[in-house]
């Protein structure tokens, strides 16, 4: 069996060395044996699965997503459904994600029209809006 080092590896995820170790560390790939010069030794399957993680983690999924989609993926029981069922999952956490930022938009951009961007800094309606005084 061809074995890869973790540069190599490295090199065909396009992910960086720290990352496949940490990955390691989480469990999302398997510890590889190692060599006697102490190398890495892992096996070419490994680069498939950290591509998988990479665009799981690419498409906004969490490294607990990620682990949970990789069982779902290697378990017979598992239906299309129940994968489809986390994406729209996700879909719906990104739209509400996407509307907490817009009206975080829309507060910062009232701010800085407010602001006449002239004058000392004890004066500043951007810094004023930002002080709490107790006021909700």
């Amino acid at each position: 069996m061809d074995s890869l080092t973790i540069g190599k590896v490295a090199k065909q995820a396009e992910l960086g060395v720290e990352t496949i170790r940490y990955y390691e560390r989480e469990g999302l790939i398997a510890v590889p044996p190692r060599r006697g010069s102490g190398y890495r030794q892992y096996p070419p399957d490994t680069v498939e699965r950290l591509r998988f993680i990479r665009r799981a983690k690419d498409l906004g999924f969490s490294l607990k997503e990620v682990r949970e989609l990789l069982a779902l993926r290697v378990d017979p029981g598992t239906t299309c459904d129940q994968i489809k069922g986390r994406a729209e999952t996700k879909i719906a956490d990104i739209a509400e994600r996407i509307r907490t930022l817009k009206r975080i938009q829309c507060a910062l951009e009232s701010l800085a029209a407010a602001c006449v961007g002239e004058g000392p800094v004890g004066e500043c309606p951007i810094l004023d809006a930002l002080q709490d005084k107790g006021q909700r």
